[in-house]
């Protein structure tokens, strides 16, 4: 409840189009995909990828860091991140295994994006078997063995030229856009809940807003809360 007051308290410093435009958004947003990017070094191309998250209403991605700090690009995203729940995995000797681990914990198959024994081409890959985990790599190098050992299935993009992979963020769009067009289509609950809808109004109201932790307290401070 202090919640939705504090979300109503905060819509009062937006204009009436702009909480139409996150409300609409958030409509259309989802947790049944997620991206998870493992050790990207070039910026640019892990930006893009987020930037094409945000087109394609995808919330969460998970940045994988053991030998590269990824670093946002400002002139790609064009502030797309700042609308993406961004989660970061540094602290540990192998933080792929971390973010697998917690991946599954929350129910999501891990799917490999790369070319494999037991692989699927793109237009048969199954979204109905449940939440899906897209893993990426490095350029060059792509997914690790952790990935591919941990994997619960493995994904590919049909290529029919002399060039062995697609770069990454080129592969980020073929594949969100075909799943999440498809996800879109079918019968599967993908939207979010209320609760996560008014979580994350809140956080965007508090970045679209001036001073909001000014706001926020002085909301508190109204309503005796602090």
């Amino acid at each position: 409840m202090k919640q939705k007051k504090l979300i109503e308290y905060l819509s009062n410093h937006v204009t009436e189009q702009r909480l139409a435009q996150f409300k609409n958004v958030l409509s259309q947003r989802t947790r049944y995909i997620t991206v998870a990017l493992e050790d990207i070094y070039q910026s640019q191309n892990a930006s893009a990828v987020l930037r094409t998250m945000d087109c394609f209403g995808i919330q969460d991605v998970h940045v994988i860091e053991n030998r590269n700090e990824y670093t946002i690009n400002p002139d790609v995203t064009l502030g797309s991140s700042k609308w993406l729940s961004i989660n970061r995995y540094n602290k540990q000797q192998n933080n792929t295994e971390k973010a697998i681990n917690l991946l599954k914990e929350q129910n999501y198959r891990i799917v490999a994006t790369t070319p494999h024994t037991n692989d699927v081409e793109l237009k048969d890959f199954d979204i109905h078997k449940g939440k899906i985990a897209l893993f990426m790599g490095a350029e060059k190098r792509g997914i690790s063995d952790t990935v591919m050992d941990n994997a619960d299935e493995y994904l590919k993009i049909p290529m029919y030229g002399f060039t062995e992979s697609y770069n990454i963020s080129v592969s980020a769009a073929i594949s969100l856009y075909h799943i999440s067009s498809a996800l879109r289509n079918s019968e599967i609950p993908w939207q979010l809940d209320e609760d996560e809808k008014d979580e994350l109004l809140l956080e965007w109201l508090k970045k679209s807003i001036k001073k909001s932790e000014l706001i926020v307290k002085d909301f508190l401070s109204k309503s005796g809360n602090i």
